[in-house]
């Protein structure tokens, strides 16, 4: 097992990457930023993953066609307008390449380019053009934050994390930042991740590593049930931890891959706890469970439960809700062997055993569920199957957020 420890630094913590935001003018306030750029002073292998949803944003075409060769060497990404669903999308995400290789001296099929925001308003370029040397003037080693920021829409806090780890006796790191508040739902939804590392591996490695680890980690997120047509996740590895290179499925890689891991479950869990208007973070976990792919099916069906969902953030343990939200989801299990169980720093409390209710103090449960983070326990005694999904409560206020979101 690899010792991982958090560090500072977000993407700027690995060796060799600088980061900046700034404000362009795409958002309409002056204080917000508004375009972020990552980038590695060398060519990095790059693996992403994109959104499940038919109707995809442009940059995601013009990401994947930059990338099929496996190389990149920055990420672009502008918040305030998501350049999705009109006419000229694909020429602006395009342009937005060739403005940030024109500046930093780079090829414009070697960027990783991203938008969010607004659907269907087409995206006006000019302020990309004019802000363009700000922002590559703009990156250091310690932008990170600055470019966390600019890519933030409707969240209320930032996203960022990294770790440092050892491969070969050499300190390797990765740091990674996202975006993701609202249009959240399993299968990447507004989620925007970027990830740099400086360990050495392969693009086709870290392709694998990246897609395994998104099943259990993004794709295990759920704030409203929609699926945004912009979701990324991209990683970039340049290399200079100088470990051997990582090439197989080896020890390394299950190391790095753990490390990955780490990354990508804090970011899933700050998207759900920074849910549009949400006042908690759900965790629901399934064990027991025939196989991992039933465990899966059935924690996302509770956390996507609307139901359930109010349920919590009125503090009301209503766990038939959680029943009911299990035998929808298509999963095939024993309803008599159920049990369930919500936890939080107040205490544990049992409501389910074998599929029934069982006698518990209102007051108390009012007390587990009045806290920021509750934790729903579900138990099948039906195999090894096990999952992990994480979601928000559902108040009045992602009604407001979302009723005006366009103004």
């Amino acid at each position: 097992m690899a010792n991982i420890k958090q560090i500072t630094g977000g993407v700027c913590a690995p060796q060799g990457f600088k980061a900046g935001g700034i404000h362009c003018g795409i958002a309409k306030a002056a204080d917000k930023k508004d375009i972020a750029l990552i980038v590695s002073e060398i060519p990095c292998a790059a693996a992403a993953v994109y959104t499940t949803n038919v109707v995809k944003a442009a940059p995601l075409a013009v990401t994947k066609s930059n990338i099929k060769n496996g190389v990149a060497q920055a990420v672009l990404c502008n918040s305030g307008n998501a350049n999705a669903c009109t006419a000229d999308a694909i020429a602006v995400a395009n342009k937005m390449c060739e403005l940030a290789a024109e500046e930093l001296s780079l090829k414009a099929e070697d960027i990783v380019v991203a938008s969010t925001g607004v659907i269907g308003v087409s995206l006006n370029p000019q302020p990309i053009v004019a802000g363009m040397p700000k922002l590559v003037g703009s990156i250091n080693t310690d932008g990170s934050d600055d470019c966390a920021a600019a890519i933030m829409t409707t969240d209320t806090m930032k996203k960022e994390i990294a770790v440092e780890f050892e491969i070969n006796g050499k300190i390797c790191r990765i740091g990674g930042i996202c975006k993701g508040s609202g249009m959240i739902h399993p299968n990447m939804g507004t989620m925007l991740c970027f990830i740099t590392t400086d360990v050495n591996i392969t693009s086709d490695m870290l392709d694998r590593a990246l897609s395994n680890i998104v099943a259990d980690t993004f794709n295990m997120v759920s704030v409203d049930g929609d699926t945004s047509t912009n979701d990324m996740a991209a990683v970039l590895a340049n290399g200079l931890a100088a470990n051997t290179q990582i090439n197989k499925e080896d020890e390394n890689f299950c190391m790095f891959k753990q490390a990955l891991t780490e990354i990508c479950v804090y970011l899933a869990r700050m998207i759900a706890k920074d849910g549009e208007g949400a006042t908690k973070l759900l965790e629901c976990s399934v064990k027991g469970a025939p196989d991992e792919n039933t465990a899966r099916v059935l924690a996302k069906s509770v956390i996507t439960s609307s139901l359930f969902k109010a349920a919590m953030y009125g503090a009301d343990a209503n766990w038939g809700r959680v029943l009911c939200a299990m035998g929808y989801s298509g999963a095939q299990f024993n309803p008599q062997a159920v049990s369930v169980s919500f936890v939080s720093k107040a205490g544990e409390l049992d409501v389910c055993k074998n599929g029934a209710g069982v006698a518990f103090s209102e007051d108390i449960a009012k007390q587990v569920l009045s806290e920021n983070e509750i934790k729903i326990k579900i138990s099948l005694e039906d195999g090894k199957g096990q999952a992990v999904a994480w979601g928000c409560d559902l108040t009045y206020d992602y009604v407001k957020i979302n009723g005006d979101y366009r103004s």
